[in-house]
């Protein structure tokens, strides 16, 4: 940008130099018709020209005239290609969105959106997000997010994120009432879906399970439990964030589903192997019923649909859900 403006004024000086020189006329003059010339407007000249102004003056359309003209088609140019590319790539875009099965659904993209998208990526890029802001566009295309630009609570735009083939979908709008529709709009949609919704206030969250949702989360209230649990149990949260931490190969805390199919499936833990061969701990087993057993004893069964909460090491938990079929 600052080249061509500095070739165009350089054109300009030129012109209203080479008038003050061939013909003697006064600034103005000069400058005024190199500024028609230039520009092509097909005003009558200042002064009569003479032979060697009338040369100079072809010499400046060809040469200036030229060079404006061609930079006119070179911007057009890069506009039209870039709304080209703009709407190639949204296409592409819908293209992918359109294909996606058992994908995460996040509708807004905040900070805790972000967090959130950010902590799921590092398992899967089957993230679809729905942003009304146009000024999150950049971002999300930083983050290589995928996502739509609209309303969240409107029908059409959770069919384009997918919402019939979704596996869950997060509310995280930016005011209770909206989550609450939002809910209500996404269960309507799809009766079976997993939706985990955002409360701003503790006075909604039965709200949003009487509206659908799964899962009701309060930031505020979380929080508040985390930062005393730092301060009475340091050494119990200072675990717990280690353990939960994507960014630690020592130690994680993983859940496990245990399909019909899984050779585990019938076992009691201390005919399981799991301990054996993999160098897993079993701190909990969730069964079908939405039970939760802590701790199960060596001798607790193992049965189809249960959910197995693993500690150990991240390439041996990988292992185990491979094992079980847990892609």
């Amino acid at each position: 940008m600052v080249i061509t403006v500095f070739i165009a004024v350089l054109f300009f000086c030129i012109g209203t130099a080479g008038y003050m020189a061939v013909e003697g006329w006064g600034v103005l003059d000069a400058a005024y018709m190199t500024a028609i010339t230039l520009s092509t407007v097909g005003f009558l000249e200042v002064h009569d020209l003479s032979n060697g102004g009338r040369l100079f003056t072809i010499f400046l359309i060809f040469t200036g005239v030229g060079y404006f003209l061609y930079l006119g088609s070179v911007f057009i140019s890069s506009v039209v290609d870039g709304e080209i590319k703009s709407m190639l790539g949204r296409q592409r875009l819908n293209s992918k969105i359109k294909k996606m099965k058992n994908h995460y659904i996040v509708c807004g993209y905040g900070r805790i959106g972000r967090i959130l998208c950010n902590f799921v990526a590092e398992e899967t890029i089957d993230i679809v997000v729905v942003e009304q802001s146009e000024e999150l566009k950049d971002l999300l295309e930083k983050d290589k997010i995928h996502y739509i630009i609209g309303d969240a609570g409107n029908e059409e735009i959770l069919e384009k994120a997918g919402i019939k083939q979704a596996k869950a979908l997060v509310a995280l709008l930016g005011t209770d009432a909206a989550n609450v529709f939002l809910v209500l709009t996404a269960r309507q949609l799809n009766p079976d879906i997993y939706i985990m919704a955002r409360a701003i206030s503790t006075m909604v969250i039965k709200k949003l399970y009487v509206a659908g949702a799964n899962q009701v989360e309060c930031p505020y209230d979380t929080g508040g439990i985390s930062m005393g649990l730092k301060l009475l149990r340091p050494t119990v949260s200072n675990f717990l964030n280690t353990a939960l931490s994507r960014e630690s190969d020592a130690i994680q805390l993983e859940e496990a589903f245990v399909p019909e199919t899984s050779n585990y499936a019938g076992k009691q833990l201390k005919d399981s192997g799991i301990r054996q061969d993999y160098n897993l701990i079993i701190i909990a087993l969730k069964e079908k019923s939405g039970h939760m057993v802590f701790a199960p004893s060596f001798e607790t069964i193992i049965h189809p649909w249960d959910t197995l909460i693993v500690m150990g090491k991240t390439e041996d938990l990988k292992a185990f859900r491979r094992a079980l079929g847990n892609v």
